[in-house]
């Protein structure tokens, strides 16, 4: 059994692994190769890395991740989950049974793409899915946003704050935006084309138009499309997880889902949609779900520490019974028994005169002893209230 099994190979899941390994747990990570930018040649933003490849950018955190013997990388798609009455988890993947006590979701989002001729030749290099990401090398370039609804108004608007033009092509949809929306764009110079997008044109890196099906050509050096995404949440439906308004995985702010022991990271949660952030999810959700599972059995680390486990767990069962001392403890010691009887070389007087007499004297020497005046630093008592004596040698709390 697995400490955790990560279900999904980005960012958002590699950083998650490397956690949990950092705490020396058992994981497996699950990576169906569907990441969303493995298209894109070059992310941008990213503190010390400004650009990366995110190709290089995931074979070397995966390398990196190599490094920890306690992980796991297996390329297979997780088809189903579920949770036991025992709070263990299932997951079925190609064929594959796996259990894990712990699950990390980070399954990511899925894109609609238009339906143009050398779409993907040029997707990832001229043509791109987020402003945020990609907006500013389109600075001072003629740009065409393909999307038919109501939200391409504001992402039109937005590629404009970098863009020199920015040309809307529905695809031969009509406009879902209503008239305030038409009225925006016009105001701003964007115009509407509710006509098809049939081609590409130009070779991959260098952009150079759309041909469409009325005829001509728009000329254009990037393209960002907006049509719709989808967060990858069916595992968590399975699961029963509870989802946003937007159809994310509801987390806590330490990616703690709604079911006991599932975390989930990345672009299947709420909030911005970057690979740095997508990462530090990760880290969030991996440090919280290491930590959840301490104080429990499992992880597979080396040799000695497993003799280690096995020892702790050997003494746990231990002292989970009654030692012997304690049993010999719960029943009165040969000396506490002798104590009570008279000790050698003493003879309790038989006659019950004598005996009250015996006893009156040692009253009396106690009576002595009490009355004797003390030495300096014996105890000595004060009346606290009018009935209780206390020992004011023991000192008062704090």
């Amino acid at each position: 059994m697995f400490d955790a099994i990560v279900i999904g190979g980005g960012p958002a899941g590699l950083s998650a692994a490397t956690w949990l390994s950092r705490y020396r747990r058992k994981v497996l990570v699950l990576d169906a190769g569907e990441h969303r930018n493995r298209w894109v040649e070059k992310a941008h933003g990213y503190l010390g890395t400004d650009p990366l490849a995110p190709k290089s950018f995931l074979e070397g955190a995966r390398s990196q991740l190599d490094a920890y013997t306690e992980t796991e990388i297996r390329p297979l798609r997780a088809s189903a989950v579920s949770r036991r009455d025992d709070g263990v988890f299932t997951v079925e993947a190609d064929g594959a049974t796996l259990e894990a006590r712990r699950l990390v979701l980070a399954v990511g989002v899925e894109d609609d793409f238009p339906e143009v001729e050398n779409f993907f030749e040029h997707y990832g290099a001229s043509v791109f899915h987020c402003p945020t990401c990609d907006g500013y090398e389109a600075k001072g370039c003629d740009v065409v946003a393909f999307g038919w609804s109501a939200n391409l108004t504001g992402f039109a608007l937005t590629l404009l704050g970098w863009a020199k033009t920015v040309t809307v092509v529905t695809d031969g949809r009509h406009f879902e935006g209503d008239e305030e929306d038409r009225r925006r764009l016009n105001s701003k110079g964007v115009s509407i084309l509710e006509d098809d997008a049939v081609e590409l044109i130009g070779e991959r890196g260098c952009l150079e138009g759309v041909r469409l099906a009325g005829g001509g050509v728009l000329d254009c050096q990037l393209a960002f499309f907006s049509i719709a995404h989808r967060p990858r949440t069916a595992l968590a439906a399975q699961l029963g997880c509870a989802l946003t308004d937007e159809g994310c995985i509801e987390v806590d702010l330490e990616g703690a889902t709604t079911v006991p022991g599932v975390y989930a990271a990345g672009d299947v949660t709420p909030g911005l949609q970057l690979v740095q952030v997508a990462a530090a999810k990760g880290a969030i959700a991996g440090v919280a779900c290491a930590q959840s599972l301490q104080g429990k059995n499992g992880a597979v680390t080396d040799d000695d520490t497993q003799t280690e486990r096995s020892e702790t767990e050997a003494s746990e069962t231990e002292d989970s019974e009654p030692e012997a001392s304690e049993t010999e403890e719960s029943e009165p010691e040969a000396s506490e028994t002798e104590a009570s009887e008279p000790e050698a070389g003493t003879t309790e007087p038989e006659d019950p005169e004598e005996r009250l007499e015996a006893l009156g004297a040692e009253v009396q020497q106690v009576r002595q002893q009490v009355d004797e005046p003390l030495d300096e630093g014996d105890r000595s008592f004060v009346e606290k209230g009018e009935e209780e004596p206390v020992d004011d040698t023991i000192a008062p709390p704090g």
